[in-house]
């Protein structure tokens, strides 16, 4: 158990210096190259990894599955992105860290988990945090702001999809598979967009976009096997509120590199999102002693 904690803590400090890279790698590279580096450095190590240690593969029966969540980490990561190139750091983590209450939703939408009238109280007062944070970024940001929000839905699918795989599957070839179905539709996309000028028009990286994009992929390689890793030895229902040191680290790296400071409307919402999903862990762990 407390080694599950350990590295979803390692996740947390580790996770926002995967968007540091990216947000100064979107300054200058189209959006599509960034995303496609991350999966092609994380396909590069951790499928060496796999093939070197001889680490078991996963049933064929579940390859759909695996493919499907790495279709949802690449809709996730591409709508981060982009919301990080018009977006404070620590003010695009805040929207995405609805995820914890979209995934309670999901749970009972989908899994058919029972969740009581608290948690969807919580789940709504949470929702209203995020438009505090929103809503000093719509007026400079437009409809980006909100693409954190889109990205926190796809995660909390790939989490429900990591959790019904994980038991069963090696950390190494899951990650490695997530990547390749994750960079084969970014690639696509890159075939499709070539000549049109837009972010999915590919170039190669020049100058320094070779380390940011090198740092991109290692960094979030390592911080995704942490929740992997996470996953296994402990439920997420004890792991869960350790993730909330990640929003305190990416206000940290967001001032110490970008020398953004949320206002306060935005400091008001990262509060109530945070007491939101804490609250919704705490009956969540109620309802399973009972």
């Amino acid at each position: 158990m407390l080694l599950g904690i350990a590295w979803m803590a390692a996740f947390s400090i580790i996770a926002p210096g995967l968007d540091v890279f990216a947000k100064m790698a979107a300054a200058t590279a189209p959006l599509g190259v960034i995303v496609l580096s991350r999966f092609v450095v994380q396909a590069t190590l951790l499928g060496a990894v796999t093939w070197l240690a001889r680490r078991p593969l996963p049933a064929r029966a579940d390859l759909p599955l695996h493919a499907l969540r790495g279709v949802l980490i690449a809709a996730a990561t591409l709508m981060f992105f982009a919301a990080l190139r018009r977006m404070p750091l620590a003010d695009a983590i805040a929207v995405f860290f609805v995820e914890p209450l979209i995934l309670t939703a999901l749970s009972a939408l989908l899994l058919g988990e029972r969740v009581g009238w608290r948690r969807w109280t919580a789940c709504g007062v949470g929702f209203a945090g995020v438009l505090l944070v929103v809503q000093p970024n719509f007026a400079a940001a437009g409809p980006a702001a909100l693409f954190p929000l889109g990205a926190a839905v796809c995660f909390a699918l790939y989490l429900i999809l990591t959790r019904r795989l994980s038991p069963r599957t090696d950390p190494f070839p899951m990650q490695t598979l997530a990547a390749l179905s994750g960079g084969a539709v970014i690639g696509a996309a890159l075939l499709i967009g070539q000549g049109t000028g837009t972010d999915f028009d590919p170039r190669w990286p020049v100058g320094e976009e070779w380390a940011l994009l090198l740092g991109l992929g290692v960094f979030s390689t390592v911080s995704h096997l942490c929740v992997v890793m996470s996953l296994r030895h402990a439920p997420a229902s004890v792991v869960a509120p350790v993730q909330y040191l990640e929003l305190a680290c990416a206000a940290f790296y967001g001032w110490a590199v970008f020398g953004d400071v949320p206002v306060a409307a935005a400091w008001a919402g990262m509060a109530i999102i945070s007491a939101s999903g804490l609250y919704v862990w705490h009956r969540e762990r109620a309802a399973a002693r009972r």
